[in-house]
Parts: structure tokens; C-alpha cells; sequence
């Protein structure tokens, strides 16, 4: 390795897993790995960096872009082990050499770097700014070979119109400013935290109180995550049940700030449907489990009521003030405050999820978010599909909405309150 001085030393490797590869971790580092380059590297290639990880057994690609140094294991591979090492060996290398990618010409910027640059520019200039007032915040988290990866965090994470708004507004204004883009992949898991908080009924919480080890627990932009590694054998499952279960529902979680003496704490709460696991991080950002609480039913409560208050609202609806936009039904009801209309679209999938249940046309149908053209955002759909009352066969979106709405009108005009329901003829 060169001998040259390292200019800026990294004080923080924090790992985050990848959302859609189970084999690939991102471990993101507090300062560019070399300016101004990207570099892929394969097992033949020389330079420090490479040689290092793939050094280390197990390791199949490694993806520099930026401060994040992307690392594709085997199969058989086990990140809980692998992780440690593969750190220490960024760390080593980063200490003795600037050029960590080589000085070559296979380490050459290419022209991902300057799309990267290029988007980054143009989220924080045009697209932030409008998106913080709503809580939230949207960043490039790479670019793969003309393909841009984007990530929703803050009050846009679990919104149902969120999926819309990237797939939309977003990718529109970015394809047009930048027409080098090839493709653009939303990594957000959009339905992650977007169900009511559940009761826990069955099974035994674990006791105890001990330290969380370092990079289990990654808090970026207000949105925190957890290594699903760690995470899943706690709630009894395994990874990819956990991140099924985030998907459907059946495995929820609320994060709480501390007041008054736990100012500056942080909690955390997961539930599966038989486990429950907490952990505290205190103002260093150091993390501890620490035994959970036995029901999280404020939550659930205050999720329930304002689902109440919404299908009061939208039922008492003239037919021709319908659809009505998620932040006018936010404001009528008295949210003002950024990340109001993430909480409607919260409380409306609880409706959708009821409707389902008791077989009733959804409610939901008479909202709709601005950037859809009088249609409910796209999560408005997904969670339809996923309750299986989704658009039928050779049924586009709008014409699903259109016979939805139709449905709802009679719903609503014969049983007035009765137990009466009408089934939605979906053939």
C-alpha cells in the first residue's frame, strides 16, 4: 500500500443493509473513499482497497460510489461475522493510503460520478426544500451504471403517497433535467411503519439489559434502521420473514423521544406477533436492549381514533367534494405541523385494512394526492392488491378507483349506518 498520508482519517463505518439483496451491505463511511472516483472491483483487481476485502474471504464484488463502499458476499456468507472484519480492513487501508481505489486507470472516475453529483445537486436545490416541509427528506444513494438509486426518509418513510410522489414528481423532473439517467430504482420500503401499532397477545419478550453492538442500529436523516441480522432471531424469525412481515403488517414498531429526564433518548419498540424487543440510545448514540414493554396500546389507541375521525369526515362528504387531497383532509382536521399527512395516510390504510376485514367498500377511495391526477397515491393500490381487493384482472388503477368509488356511493346511500355491506363485483 502507498505510504502517502491520509488527509482526512474516517471516524465512523456504519453498515446498512441493502434493500433489495440480502448478499450486498453498504458499509457508509463520513467522507468521499476518493474524491471525484467510483471504481467496481472483481477478485482480480489490485488496488488497496480491494485487495484487502477480498482478502477476507466470502466477498464476491465490491462497489465503491461516493462514502459508501458497497460489498456483494456468497451464499454461504454470514454478515454477523463478516461485518467486523470487512470493517477493520477498510479502516487499515484508509489509515495508510489516499488512494485507497488504486491510482490506475481501472479506478478512473466514470460517468456515474458526476450523475451521482449531478442528482445530488438537483434533489437539495429543487426537490428537498418543498419535501422537508412535509417531515421528509429524499436522497441518491447511488448510481449503478446509468441507474440512480433514491431513498425516501423522515415523514415521507410509510407515507402512502410517497411511492407516488418519487414515481411521479420526482423521476419526471429528473429524467427531464438529466437525460443520461437509464433507470431509477426507489429503495424505500414504503409500507414499513404504515400499520396501527398491535397489542402483543402470545409469546415471551426477552429480560434484559445489555449493550447493542455498534452498527446494529443506523440513524440517518430521521429514519433509524436496524440490522435485520440481529433484529429477526429476537422476534423468533427469520431475516427474510422479518422484512415480509415489516411489508404486510405483521411485524410493527414506534419510535419514542425522551422528555424531561430522557431528553435526548431515543426507544425503539418492534413487535412480531408472538415477540417483542426494545432498545434505548442515549445521547452518545450508544444503544442497550432493554426489556419491553408489555403492550404498546396508547399507540394503537390514538392510531384507532384517528381512523375514526377520518372516516367521519369522508363519509359525511358531499359526493361532489370528492376525492379530497390528503393535506386538505390533514388541515380540516386540524394537522398543520410537518409530517401531518404521513399520520392521515397512516390512519387511512387502518380504514382500508377494516373495510377489508368487514368486507365494505374503501372508504380511502374519496382521497387522492396531488400528484395523481385525482387518484389515491400508489399506496393506496398496493395495500388494496395486498388485502386482495385490488383492480381485477386487465383492470387498470383508474377504472379500479372509478368502479371503487361507484361501489362506495351505493354502500354509503343504502346501508346508513346498518350492518348491511355490499361486496364489490371485481369479475
Amino acid at each position: 500500500m502507498s505510504d502517502a498520508p491520509v488527509d482526512h482519517p474516517r471516524r465512523r463505518i456504519r453498515a446498512q443493509s441493502s434493500a433489495t439483496d440480502a448478499n450486498v451491505m453498504g458499509f457508509v463511511l463520513d467522507a468521499p473513499v476518493q474524491t471525484g472516483r467510483t471504481a467496481r472491483f472483481d477478485a482480480s483487481s489490485k488496488a488497496p482497497l480491494a485487495a484487502a476485502l477480498f482478502a477476507v474471504g466470502a466477498v464476491e464484488k465490491v462497489e465503491v460510489s461516493d462514502a459508501t463502499i458497497w460489498v456483494q458476499k456468497d451464499a454461504g456468507g454470514d454478515w454477523t461475522t463478516l461485518k467486523p472484519p470487512i470493517a477493520a480492513a477498510i479502516r487499515s487501508v484508509l489509515d495508510t493510503t489516499n488512494t485507497p481505489l488504486g491510482a490506475d486507470l481501472g479506478a478512473v472516475a466514470d460517468p456515474d460520478t458526476k450523475l451521482l453529483t449531478d442528482v445530488q445537486d438537483l434533489l437539495e436545490r429543487q426537490v428537498n426544500p418543498a419535501v422537508a416541509a412535509h417531515g421528509g427528506h429524499i436522497a441518491v444513494e447511488r448510481v449503478a451504471e446509468g441507474t440512480v438509486y433514491l431513498r425516501m426518509s423522515g415523514g415521507c418513510q410509510g407515507c402512502a403517497a410517497s411511492a407516488a410522489t418519487l414515481r411521479e414528481g420526482v423521476e419526471r423532473m429528473l429524467r427531464a433535467a438529466l437525460p443520461q439517467i437509464g433507470g431509477i430504482v426507489d429503495l424505500t420500503d414504503h409500507e414499513a411503519g404504515s400499520t396501527p401499532f398491535y397489542t402483543r397477545e402470545a409469546g415471551q419478550s426477552p429480560v434484559l439489559n445489555r449493550p447493542v453492538p455498534p452498527g446494529v442500529i443506523d440513524w440517518e436523516d430521521g429514519h433509524i434502521s436496524i440490522d435485520p441480522d440481529y433484529l429477526a432471531p429476537r422476534l423468533g424469525l427469520t431475516p427474510q420473514t422479518l422484512r415480509d412481515g415489516m411489508r404486510s403488517g405483521d411485524v410493527v414498531g414506534v419510535t419514542e423521544t425522551g422528555e424531561g429526564d430522557d431528553a435526548g433518548k431515543t426507544r425503539i419498540v418492534m413487535h412480531s406477533p408472538t415477540r417483542a424487543w426494545a432498545a434505548e440510545i442515549d445521547v452518545s448514540g450508544a444503544a442497550r436492549e432493554i426489556p419491553p414493554p408489555r403492550m404498546i396500546a396508547a399507540s394503537k389507541t390514538k392510531a384507532d381514533e384517528l381512523a375514526g375521525r377520518v372516516r367521519t369526515h369522508l363519509e359525511g362528504l358531499a359526493a361532489e367534494d370528492t376525492p379530497v387531497t390528503y393535506g386538505a383532509l390533514a388541515r380540516v382536521l386540524g394537522f398543520w405541523m410537518p409530517g401531518a399527512v404521513r399520520r392521515i395516510t397512516q390512519a387511512l390504510e387502518v380504514t382500508m385494512r377494516e373495510d377489508a376485514a368487514a368486507d365494505r367498500p374503501f372508504i380511502a377511495a374519496r382521497t387522492a394526492s396531488r400528484a395523481s391526477e385525482g387518484l389515491p397515491g400508489k399506496g393506496f393500490f398496493d395495500l388494496a392488491t395486498a388485502l386482495s381487493r385490488g383492480p381485477a384482472e386487465g383492470e387498470n388503477e383508474r377504472e379500479f378507483h372509478k368502479n371503487e368509488m361507484r361501489y362506495l356511493a351505493d354502500y354509503l346511500l343504502t346501508t346508513e349506518g346498518s350492518e348491511t355491506s355490499i361486496k364489490p363485483d371485481v369479475g
